[in-house]
């Protein structure tokens, strides 16, 4: 009878682990779009279980290593936001958006997703992106965001403070409306990369294009 009792009470523990486990995806999961071709980049992820942290591919191999960092907020820009989705992709070191294909749909090769945690962290391990080899225009890391129970959005791409090209009446418009998008790279010796923080405030960076 004891035995009984302890193989219940392990199925019922178990049960609500599940149950929990299955809550905290069921925001994000139930609202992914069923067409794949024509479904936005950010409902691509393979992975079951998303953290907080994400490596792009080519990140081990490239000499401008970069840390991407920072907290997402709820509109109030206080409270932290949790189980937002980030999505980015950029050019690759020659300034050119390598393009691979996966069920007849065309994507970028360098990209990654994160699901902030609690405290509303994020993580991106990458690198700097050269610069756009198809017009003359600002180095920049495009990312994406999904709210549960909203559809995504994009929000204003991730810039360079070292950028040529951010200058003159460029950089004061940048800096008037929104200066935390301008990624300023301090250098780790110990880790061999680049460090840059970037923070995100909910409803208050959508934009309609890049």
């Amino acid at each position: 009878m004891k035995n009984l009792f302890k193989l219940l009470s392990f199925i019922l523990i178990l049960s609500c682990c599940n149950f929990l486990s299955g809550q905290e995806n069921n925001d994000i999961s139930e609202d992914i779009p069923k067409n794949f071709k024509k479904r936005s980049p950010i409902y691509d992820y393979s992975e079951k279980q998303l953290n907080n942290v994400d490596t792009i591919p080519d990140f081990a191999s490239n000499s401008q290593k970069l840390k991407v960092s920072g907290t997402i907020y709820e509109s109030d820009g206080v409270t932290p936001a949790q189980n937002v989705l980030l999505f980015i992709h950029h050019t690759d070191e020659n300034g050119d958006f390598e393009l691979k294909k996966q069920n007849k749909k065309r994507y970028v090769r360098h990209r990654g997703w994160v699901k902030t945690d609690a405290d509303g962290k994020y993580t991106f391990y990458t690198f700097v992106p050269g610069k756009y080899v198809y017009g003359n225009e600002l180095t920049q890391i495009l990312p994406i965001v999904k709210e549960p129970n909203k559809p995504e959005y994009k929000i204003e791409t991730f810039l360079f403070d070292n950028d040529p090209l951010l200058t003159g009446k460029c950089r004061k418009k940048v800096e008037e409306t929104n200066p935390k998008r301008i990624l300023t790279l301090k250098l780790n010796k110990e880790e061999g990369l680049f460090e840059a923080k970037r923070d995100i405030v909910l409803g208050k960076e959508e934009t309609t294009s890049y």
